[in-house]
């Protein structure tokens, strides 16, 4: 019998809802998505916004990169640039805000740190002290390319779940993943292919497999038959449709 793998929605419900926004969450929640996927950076004065670009340009309808604005200037801008639901007018989200949304849903929470282009110095504490506030320090995942983050997640609280992130031709192995206490690997779906064996050397080792963005039909059947233990999708409608029985 296949292993079915658990669907969490990549920035919440990515195809259905603005990317990283409260509404997005919620409806992933409502969708019975088993997790989700968010992004989080620093404001100018150093808030944790929920947000997956170092600027505002392509999600909102302001320019200019997150760190240079405070909190309450960021709120004023709209995050629904697309328009393509409702309410049209969306804020951006405090990690607070989010964690305060999901926490009586039991879903699982993949915090993205994005720390590899810009250094956000002091993110990885201010994070798990609002995962800690909302008392969901065991079902907060951290990844992050910038793996001293993750590392960083690691040394300040020893228990806390984290993942590597790796993408391209930049591979990242379950040994790797092994050495710096990470439970898991977050791979894009394309290395699957040209890493055939990595889903068995990391399961070999007690290390789960997340790909994302899985959203093709070819890679939902790919990642079943490898037994990954969890896709990452923009269409977790699409998904639930083709991973379960």
């Amino acid at each position: 019998m296949a292993v079915i793998p658990r669907i969490w929605g990549h920035r919440g419900a990515f195809a259905y809802a603005p990317e990283n926004t409260l509404p997005g969450f919620h409806l992933a929640a409502q969708m019975g998505a088993d997790g989700v996927e968010l992004d989080i950076q620093l404001s100018k004065d150093g808030a944790v916004v929920v947000i997956h670009d170092e600027t505002v340009d392509r999600t909102s309808d302001h320019e200019g990169r997150v760190h240079e604005y405070t909190l309450k200037e960021l709120k004023t801008m709209n995050f629904n640039k697309r328009g393509i639901t409702k309410p049209f007018l969306m804020e951006i989200p405090t990690l607070d805000e989010v964690f305060a949304l999901l926490a009586p849903t039991g879903m699982s929470i993949n915090v993205e740190l994005k720390t590899n282009v810009v250094r956000y110095e002091g993110i990885e504490q201010k994070a798990l002290a609002l995962a800690g506030r909302h008392g969901l320090l065991d079902r907060v995942v951290w990844s992050s390319f910038n793996h001293y983050s993750v590392q960083a997640i690691k040394q300040e609280e020893p228990q806390a779940r984290t993942a590597l992130l790796c993408s391209g031709g930049i591979l990242v192995t379950g040994e790797q993943c092994e050495k710096t206490g990470a439970e898991a690997l977050h791979c894009h779906v394309q290395q699957l292919r040209w890493y055939p064996g990595l889903v068995g050397e990391c399961h070999s080792r007690g290390v789960l497999v997340r790909p994302w963005v899985v959203d093709e039909e070819a890679d939902f059947r790919l990642a079943v038959e490898l037994e990954v233990d969890t896709v990452m999708t923009n269409d977790i409608a699409r998904a639930k449709q083709l991973v379960c029985p």
